[in-house]
């Protein structure tokens, strides 16, 4: 039973940076309406920036990651002024060769920074708890609060604000929140700004347990479509589910094979129910 517990915890703590990904994917999607292939880049990013400001000038984890979220905010929103915000008249395909254009670029850019080499980030939480037979390290437990409690202040941000009001408006109906008086250009910003943040906190929070390194964004966001396609956008459901089939099939198969997992329940939940499998998410 406890090995069984554990491997729910990883399921969760995987699950967990996934689902926050999604939802900053889900932001600029309902944005653009195009799949956005850096926000990948994005992530790798976060990890980067995490990594210097940890390893290099010996910043404090949370001040670092902190950080991180800025300097990413920063970036998706020079992202959007200089390239999508000049296609938004365009046909949607060349937002999505710009998007994969971008995410190319930011990756040469960080291998030319840091190299290709594998980089690891000291735990800052070592600490190991017990519970029962249940061996839970405390930055896990970190990654698992910490991302919950994003996602549920996003969705009162969106839900209860009138910023977030207006950025649900102009996901709906861009035309007409700009009818209304809406500027929809700030909102834009807005919304990259805060997808940014997202994607390097997700990363900031994972680096300590995972390696850093340029192209780690790549198998992240193809795996946050993976949940969008399976649960709908923005969907936490479908995160955890990745989560749980990576971590399971990581213990019992192989984790040759953990990167594999997600699509193939993709493949073999679609064969049976196209729809997805939840109806339901954080929209």
């Amino acid at each position: 039973m406890s090995i069984f517990l554990q491997q729910v915890l990883n399921g969760l703590t995987i699950g967990s940076v996934y689902a926050l990904v999604a939802l900053g994917l889900t932001l600029v999607y309902g944005i653009l309406h195009v799949p956005n292939f850096a926000h990948g880049a994005f992530y790798m990013a976060g990890a980067y920036v995490m990594f210097y400001l940890v390893s290099a000038l010996g910043a404090n984890y949370w001040i670092a990651m902190l950080g991180a979220a800025i300097a990413v905010s920063g970036l998706a929103m020079l992202s959007e002024r200089l390239i999508f915000h000049r296609l938004r008249d365009a046909p949607k395909l060349y937002d999505m060769i710009a998007a994969i254009g971008l995410l190319l670029f930011l990756e040469a850019v960080a291998q030319a920074l840091w190299g290709a080499d594998f980089r690891r980030l000291a735990a800052p939480f070592p600490q190991i708890l017990r519970f029962g037979g249940l061996v839970a390290p405390a930055q896990r437990l970190i990654i698992i609060a910490a991302a919950f409690g994003l996602m549920i202040g996003l969705h009162l941000f969106l839900k209860r604000t009138v910023i977030g009001s207006t950025i649900i408006a102009t996901a709906q109906n861009r035309e007409g929140a700009a009818l209304v008086g809406i500027d929809a250009t700030r909102v834009s910003m807005l919304t990259f700004a805060i997808s940014g943040a997202l994607a390097a906190v997700a990363a900031a929070l994972y680096a300590p347990i995972n390696l850093v390194f340029p192209s780690m964004g790549d198998l992240v966001i193809l795996k946050a479509f993976v949940i969008i396609i399976l649960g709908g956008m923005g969907s936490i459901p479908g995160a955890i589910l990745i989560g749980l089939a990576e971590s399971f099939g990581a213990f019992y198969v192989s984790t040759d094979y953990k990167d594999i997992i997600a699509f193939a329940l993709l493949v073999l939940i679609l064969s049976v129910r196209p729809q997805g499998l939840f109806t339901s998410g954080v929209r």
